[in-house]
């Protein structure tokens, strides 16, 4: 059996879903525009250039979360899809998960963005697991916090040790491991695969797929 894992943001999707879900709060006034957006855009930067302290960002983007019940971010969830994630899904992204999954790979999808963001997103891709970053809840609402490791960087790849385990594996269980990414970011965990895959590479993961050798390829196509 062959291991599968797919970064989200900019990979699976021609989007980034966390900035989105952002955007997508400020759009339909939940969060102030004024406050909210020019801080939003900036860790963007951040992550894009490599220099985001994850733990500042996530204090950031799990506020509204603590600040709405259940129900309403459900409610909006829904409609953030809708507006926001199905554009953002290609066809040749939907082929290459269900080519995969008829391959009868182990798949998940390991990603820097919260589950809450996530989870509907993994599920219309058809992907059984999830590895993100887990944010706190208690009685019935998220307090804002995270909890356990965030899934970014060299936490993607304990994140993923620790699923595997849970699940009775470990990297070296698969006759090739796999890995889709886009960014300069994942290069701790496209280093620890048997197969990395640069997908629409930003500048400094095109250039060192270059150097190494990497398969490089798109799935910004439409057919």
């Amino acid at each position: 059996m062959n291991l599968t894992l797919f970064d989200l943001d900019n990979t699976l999707l021609a989007g980034d879903s966390d900035y989105e879900w952002g955007q997508f709060l400020i759009d339909r006034g939940i969060l102030d525009r004024a406050d909210y957006e020019a801080q939003n855009a900036a860790y963007f930067e951040q992550y894009k250039a490599g220099t985001l302290d994850i733990h500042e960002y996530l204090g950031f983007a799990l506020g509204p979360l603590a600040a709405h019940g259940a129900d309403e971010l459900g409610c909006w969830h829904a409609q953030f899809m809708q507006a926001r994630i199905l554009p953002m899904i290609t066809p040749a992204a939907r082929a290459i998960v269900h080519r995969h999954l008829d391959a009868g790979d182990l798949c998940a999808i390991v990603t820097a963005t919260n589950s809450f963001v996530t989870a509907p997103i993994a599920r219309e891709f058809g992907v059984p697991h999830l590895v993100a970053t887990e944010p706190e809840s208690a009685e019935g609402r998220f307090t804002g916090r995270v909890l356990g490791t965030p899934c970014f960087r060299e936490g993607k790849i304990r994140r993923v040790d620790e699923w595997l385990a849970a699940l009775g594996h470990r990297f070296g269980d698969f006759t090739e491991s796999v890995f889709y990414s886009d960014s300069h970011n994942d290069l701790p965990l496209l280093e620890r695969v048997s197969r990395p895959v640069a997908v629409d590479p930003d500048a400094l993961l095109a250039a060192e797929a270059g150097r190494r050798g990497w398969q490089v390829l798109s799935l910004r196509r439409q057919t």
